[in-house]
């Protein structure tokens, strides 16, 4: 399929201060749409002056919430080239989404040419300041306007891009987690595994309350025997136990992290030890108890490497690593973030380049 390209007339000022930027505030020239129809498939791939979807009121993606995405970033290499991060692992992830949400499925590589071609548009936006990148977002939504539960007949694939500043403007101070035992996000058989719309949503209420009692994230844990976890509203989770690294085994409430599995990956590499598996909050709490709990990080697109320093359980706070990050977390940091910017050296193949 071509990729027709209409480019803007009028071009909004590039930011002054890449370091003040924030994250998902500020929006490039142009995005990507293409359209689904029932008996023509997907059709009509171009990349457009970004601007307003049209939607009818009955659109029902505004109703019963058939919305995935996907999230990753585009870097400037050492070189100066434009660089994206596994993109073929959230392409691969966005149909595994889409199935669960009875969308059709996208073709992997056209998705990632368009993607590439965009980010080639608008390689001017990656900005270049230590830390910063160019988020990028595809998602895809139902635009059938009815009412009625059944899905949609067409859709919309879209991509748009956000300049973003460094996730750590104050250096990566760990955060506190509030282990949630009231809500519930996910359950086996339910969508967790996927990345769309309502998972996150079910997610704010707890959130907030957390926010307010303190703390930066929320922790789940399982939705039916409430004492296993699960992952952190934004991030999966690991936990260093007595010298080796523990992170929960997806069980289809868990969303499949792509830097979750270039941490696993990397740390195969490094010969520390790993383990994917059921891990109960009271098992993490005895750890604490029996000093074995040597670190808590999270991991995810937008701040690759979280250090956490306390997890709050039963109006208790278990501190961990005296405020800092630790040296298995800084140093997976380092790593990620030395091959995204191609820095260091890639040995998993990890880096897409873009060809200018």
């Amino acid at each position: 399929m071509k990729i027709e390209v209409q480019r803007a007339t009028t071009l909004k000022p590039k930011p002054a201060d890449p370091g003040a930027l924030g994250f998902g505030k500020v929006f490039t020239d142009h995005m990507f749409l293409m359209n689904y129809d029932e008996g023509k498939g997907w059709h009509s791939a171009r990349i457009v002056p970004y601007g307003p979807l049209s939607l009818d009121p009955a659109t029902c993606c505004l109703h019963y919430g058939q919305l995935i995405f996907e999230g990753l970033k585009a870097y400037h290499s050492a070189d100066g080239s434009a660089v994206m991060f596994r993109p073929e692992q959230n392409m691969k992830r966005l149909n595994i989404s889409a199935k669960r949400m009875c969308i059709p499925q996208i073709d992997e590589d056209f998705a990632l040419s368009a993607i590439a071609e965009l980010v080639k548009l608008e390689q001017d936006w990656i900005p270049q300041t230590p830390g910063t990148s160019l988020y990028i977002r595809p998602f895809v939504i139902g635009t059938e306007d009815f009412l009625g539960v059944h899905p949609s007949s067409s859709y919309l694939f879209c991509v748009i891009l956000s300049p973003s500043g460094s996730y750590y403007k104050e250096g990566m101070a760990p955060i506190r987690i509030h282990v949630e035992e009231d809500y519930v996000r996910a359950v086996r058989g339910g969508a967790g595994f996927a990345k769309n719309a309502g998972n996150y949503a079910a997610s704010l209420a707890s959130q907030v309350e957390a926010q307010a009692q303190g703390f930066a994230q929320v922790l789940w844990l399982d939705g039916v025997e409430r004492k296993y976890i699960e992952e952190v509203g934004a991030m999966n989770i690991f936990f260093v136990i007595d010298g080796e690294v523990v992170t929960p085994e997806l069980n289809g409430a868990i969303l499949s992290g792509i830097t979750r599995s270039s941490v696993l990956e990397m740390l195969s590499s490094w010969g520390i030890p790993t383990a994917e598996r059921k891990l109960s909050i009271e098992e993490v709490a005895q750890a604490h108890k029996a000093g074995k709990l040597e670190e808590v990080f999270g991991t995810g697109t937008a701040a690759v490497i979280s250090p956490v320093g306390g997890l709050g359980w039963r109006n208790k706070v278990m501190d961990v690593g005296s405020g800092k990050i630790g040296p298995i977390a800084q140093r997976l940091y380092d790593n990620l973030t030395g091959i995204q910017t191609c820095r260091l050296p890639d040995p998993f193949g990890w880096v897409y380049s873009i060809d200018s």
